[in-house]
């Protein structure tokens, strides 16, 4: 912390074809640098894995607690002492408030230089850079965003490129690393990790259903059956209709109910549009009507998706009271320890 410090800073959403110039910056630095970074975005993330596999100090910030626990690049650099994690705490109540926006200005008041990846005009990263000195933009025309990478190699994936490929991304390496290694583009690279690979967001998805069932205590339960298990498989744009449907079907003695699993790392302040679109909403009630069985939502905030921070426990027909303003959402915050099955019947 007593070093001299360069923040590392982008907004949501980089394109990737601007990949390519954020990691020739990266590319530039060395043991003398010490760079502080946020994990939150995947640039961010993709920085933070070249940083830890060039060896570049580094200072990671991130809130209420880490969770990346079982990162091999992280608990290497730690061990050799090249890594400062910081903990914010987060003040606000359910994972509400203007968090990102102060932790973003409290870093920024600590560090002596900024380096920016892509900046939206729009987004509140760019109004906490406006006037300040010292700021360094990698990109910095707005056009760069549609400039297309091309393929180095037009030549298909062999089994041998992914089985390198795969063994750098689960040993936490990172896209730049794995390009460096295999000299196929980023886009390249991106695609084929997500053709041959779950996406995080699926995976933080299933982690949460792992998390429910473990609520639910099935297999100890004579009582409570377990009837269907919504995969969400898909093909391109083909989906299966079953897709639809809550995630989960209990049986508990004589009676059936509906559970739909969710996990946010928080609640942003529209977050009624984020997880109550209309047409999924209206396909559970579809869903409720037809099979005539009660639907109840499972919503985990903050931690990490195996161990959330706050759950709310709210059935399907207070949705349309959230969403019009008519009811808090802090009203449905729940207690596992207090778990009760006969809530969801």
């Amino acid at each position: 912390m007593k070093r001299e410090k360069t923040l590392f800073i982008c907004s949501k959403k980089t394109p990737i074809s601007l990949y390519e110039k954020v990691f020739k910056w990266t590319d530039s630095l060395s043991d003398k640098d010490c760079i502080a970074c946020f994990n939150t975005t995947e640039m961010e993330s993709e920085v933070l894995k070249a940083l830890l596999v060039a060896k570049v100090p580094t200072i990671l910030f991130v809130m209420n607690r880490f969770t990346d626990v079982n990162n091999l690049q992280i608990e290497q650099a730690l061990q050799e002492d090249r890594l400062l994690i910081v903990v914010l705490k987060r003040d606000e109540p359910y994972g509400l408030g203007p968090t990102p926006w102060l932790r973003n200005k409290y870093v920024l008041s600590i560090c002596q230089h900024v380096v920016c990846g892509y900046i939206n005009k729009n987004g509140s990263v760019f109004g906490l850079l406006a006037g300040r000195e010292g700021v360094v933009h990698l990109v910095c025309e707005y056009r760069e965003q549609t400039a297309a990478e091309a393929d180095v190699s037009h030549l298909r994936w062999t089994v041998a490129q992914d089985k390198v490929m795969l063994r750098m991304f689960y040993s936490d390496m990172g896209i730049h690393a794995i390009q460096k290694k295999l000299h196929r583009s980023y886009v390249s690279i991106y695609l084929r990790l997500l053709s041959i690979t779950q996406s995080e967001t699926l995976l933080k998805g299933r982690e949460f259903e792992d998390y429910v069932l473990d609520l639910f205590n099935v297999q100890k339960s004579d009582d409570l059956v377990l009837l269907e298990w919504q995969s969400d498989k898909s093909h391109g744009l083909l989906r299966p209709e079953n897709n639809k449907n809550p995630d989960f079907v209990f049986r508990f003695k004589q009676s059936e109910f509906a559970v739909e699993c969710k996990w946010r790392g928080k609640l942003r302040e529209d977050f009624a549009k984020d997880l109550f679109e209309k047409r999924r909403i209206d396909n559970y009630k579809k869903f409720s009507e037809v099979r005539n069985m009660k639907v109840t939502i499972l919503l985990g905030v903050g931690g990490v998706p195996s161990n959330p921070d706050f759950i709310y426990r709210i059935p399907l027909n207070n949705v349309d009271a959230i969403v019009g303003g008519q009811q808090p959402i802090s009203d449905f915050l729940y207690d596992e320890n207090s778990f009760d099955i006969f809530n969801f019947l």
